[in-house]
C-alpha cells in the first residue's frame, strides 16, 4: 500500500522492574503506580545507525495509571541510559498495555507466572541527547512491542522490541 510508512528494526531494550509503589489517586479515578526501573540496556540491531549500546545510569522510573476498567495500563516511563562511548541519553516512553490473564499472573507475583508473548504492549520512544554521534536518534519516530521476561529466582524484564518509522513505498 503506497504512502505508510515502514519499519526498520532498531534496537532491543531490556528493563528490569524493581518495587512498585501504589501511589492511587484521589482526584483521577485511575489509580497510580510507579514502578522502579533498577536496570536495563539499549542495544541497535545489526546495522541500525545510528549504532547505541548503552546501559542504565541510576534508576528509572514508570509512572503507571490503570484503567478503570482494569483491562488497560497506561505507561510513562522515564530513565537515562550511558552508551559505551560515554555519552549520557535520556530516553522516555509512553505506551498502552493489555492487561491479560497471562499479564495478570506476571504483575501479581504468581508462582505460575510465565513469560509473555509479544503483542499486547505498544509504546513509542524518544531519546534525548548532547552526544553529535548519537544526535539522530533525537529525530526518529520509534515505535516498539513488549513482552513481560520472567525467570524463576530474577526480577521481571521487560523485552521491547523497538522500530523506526521510515518512509514507505
Amino acid at each position: 500500500m503506497s504512502n505508510f510508512p515502514s519499519l526498520q528494526p532498531a534496537m532491543t531494550v531490556l528493563v528490569t522492574l524493581g518495587d512498585m509503589s501504589p501511589v492511587g489517586s484521589a482526584s483521577r479515578g485511575t489509580p497510580l503506580a510507579i514502578a522502579a526501573m533498577v536496570d536495563g540496556t539499549v542495544k541497535s540491531e545489526p546495522g541500525f545507525a545510528p549504532a547505541i549500546d548503552a546501559a542504565w545510569v541510576g534508576q528509572g522510573a514508570d509512572y503507571i495509571h490503570n484503567d478503570p476498567s482494569g483491562k488497560h495500563m497506561r505507561l510513562n516511563a522515564h530513565a537515562v541510559v550511558k552508551d559505551k562511548s560515554g555519552a549520557l541519553v535520556y530516553l522516555s516512553y509512553s505506551g498502552v498495555v493489555d492487561i491479560t490473564p497471562e499479564l495478570g499472573l506476571v504483575l501479581g507475583g504468581s508462582p505460575d507466572a510465565k513469560t509473555t508473548e509479544f503483542g499486547n504492549s505498544f509504546i513509542e520512544m524518544k531519546f534525548e541527547t548532547g552526544d553529535e554521534k548519537l544526535k539522530d536518534l533525537e529525530t526518529g519516530v520509534f515505535i516498539g512491542a513488549g513482552r513481560f521476561v520472567v525467570e524463576k529466582g530474577k526480577p521481571v524484564v521487560v523485552e521491547y522490541k523497538l522500530s523506526k518509522a521510515v518512509k514507505g513505498n
